[in-house]
């Protein structure tokens, strides 16, 4: 990692550490990260971005081994299936074992997701910890694709926007129930 990419890195997760909002780039679009512990940093995402809190938010981590409270529940041919998609652009709609109402929408439910671009992975790593991402962008609009159309769209209402460059894909991921493997999004 370049030394600008590392000084960013660790700005970044400094910013997610006191509670702030940092936008990431992701496979397809970009992201809003915050703590999914810290209820106001959560809170601020919802405001940002204009939505309800009873939608529920993806969580996303650096690799399976955060999200064991969730996945050692499963049965092992989910486990099996969620761990072949991972890392990867699926999100996985699973029992949440620690998730807080403010990620869940209430629900008993939390959907979790090792992403497959690298930086994401990277940014979940360096914090040490599962991250809400939700596409950055208002609700009702498009998901912003470049860090400039976030800085457009959002602009100081972001604490800070990580360098990057998204993967490529034509949108977010899929969303897919672990119980049912029946797709959601």
């Amino acid at each position: 990692m370049e030394r600008r990419s590392a000084e960013a890195l660790r700005e970044a997760v400094a910013v997610l550490g006191r509670g702030g909002v940092v936008a990431h780039a992701t496979e397809g679009v970009w992201g809003l990260a915050c703590d999914p512990f810290q209820e106001a940093a959560v809170a601020r995402v919802l405001d940002i971005k204009g939505r309800s809190a009873a939608k529920g938010l993806v969580v996303i981590a650096a690799d399976a081994a955060a999200f064991a409270p969730e996945l050692d529940a499963l049965r092992d041919r989910q486990q099996r299936e969620i761990r072949r998609t991972w890392p990867g652009p699926v999100t996985w709609v699973v029992a949440s074992r620690r998730f807080p109402d403010w990620i869940t929408g209430g629900r008993r439910s939390v959907a979790v997701r090792v992403p497959g671009h690298v930086q994401a992975r990277t940014l979940a790593a360096a914090f040490d910890g599962p991250l809400v991402s939700t596409s950055a962008n208002r609700a009702g609009a498009a998901p912003a694709r470049t860090a400039a159309e976030v800085d457009a769209a959002l602009g100081s209402a972001v604490d800070f926007i990580l360098p990057g460059e998204t993967g490529g894909r034509p949108g977010p991921s899929r969303i897919r129930d672990a119980a049912t493997g029946a797709v959601l999004r």
